[in-house]
């Protein structure tokens, strides 16, 4: 089994655990759930703003422990003032460290659009993701057939839930786009070995529709990258581990976009 099939075959025990625990009812009562959510694309294109995903993400399965001192409400405002014009909170607990309460604690500090950083295999999950208040969710076409992205972003879409999908190679595009989903992610890891290589954002960017967002997500160490990035049609660019590998990450992006 690859990192991901493991991943995977971990999150439908986990999602049958929370299914069991809080209900649909439950989640449609939390406090977040009715909440107005902020438009992914809105922030992304703000000329005021920088296009960068900031990330909060403890630990990796590639790299283990990245960063697991700081504090999710300290680190996503900082991001948020550098310039971040979305953030995104890993809540999965097994293998990233992340948690659930990570994303409300995040919403309830900031006022620009959330990413639930999570592999989203259930609508169970979906509606979770509304009730942590989230305004965006990810889709990972590797772990989804076509008719699953179809349910997942058609129920996101009811709920004004901006939708990423995240695709790492041509077949992967080719098969799983789909009208409702708002921005499409070239993943720059391979989540079969977690190499990494930006070229796959090159290599994609001229296969994914006018109409969506592009955004490439992972191995941006430097901001020369981002420019060439945008000169390829991108307009988002997801960031963790160059911030969270840093004592200070809020402070590391700062010092990161005053080179853009």
């Amino acid at each position: 089994m690859t990192i991901l099939d493991k991943i995977v075959a971990n999150k439908k025990r986990e999602v049958a655990y929370a299914k069991r625990r809080i209900s649909y009812v439950e989640l449609e009562e939390s406090e977040y759930f009715h909440r107005e959510t902020y438009s992914f694309k809105d922030f992304l294109l703000d000329p005021a703003r920088t296009g960068i995903i900031a990330e909060f993400k403890r630990k990796s399965p590639s790299k283990g422990i990245i960063n697991d001192k700081v504090r999710v409400s300290k680190v996503t405002t900082d991001y948020a003032v550098a310039g971040a014009s979305a953030l995104s909170v890993l809540t999965d607990r097994d293998f990233f460290m992340g948690r659930k309460a990570d994303l409300k604690r995040a919403r309830s500090v900031n006022n620009i659009p959330v990413l639930r950083k999570d592999f989203m295999i259930d609508e169970y999950q979906v509606i979770e993701a509304k009730a942590l208040g989230a305004d965006i969710i990810l889709l990972i076409a590797a772990i989804l057939t076509p008719a699953e992205i179809d349910k997942l972003a058609t129920l996101a879409k009811s709920l004004n839930l901006n939708v990423l999908l995240e695709v790492h190679n041509l077949e992967e595009l080719e098969r799983s786009i789909h009208p409702k989903l708002d921005a499409i992610g070239v993943n720059n890891r391979n989540l079969a070995d977690f190499t990494v290589s930006v070229e796959t954002s090159y290599q994609l960017a001229k296969h994914i529709p006018a109409e969506f967002m592009k955004i490439s997500e992972s191995a941006i160490s430097d901001p020369e990258t981002i420019r060439h990035l945008k000169l390829a049609g991108f307009n988002g660019f997801l960031i963790g581990e160059t911030f969270m590998k840093q004592p200070d990450p809020g402070l590391a992006m700062r010092d990161f976009v005053a080179q853009l």
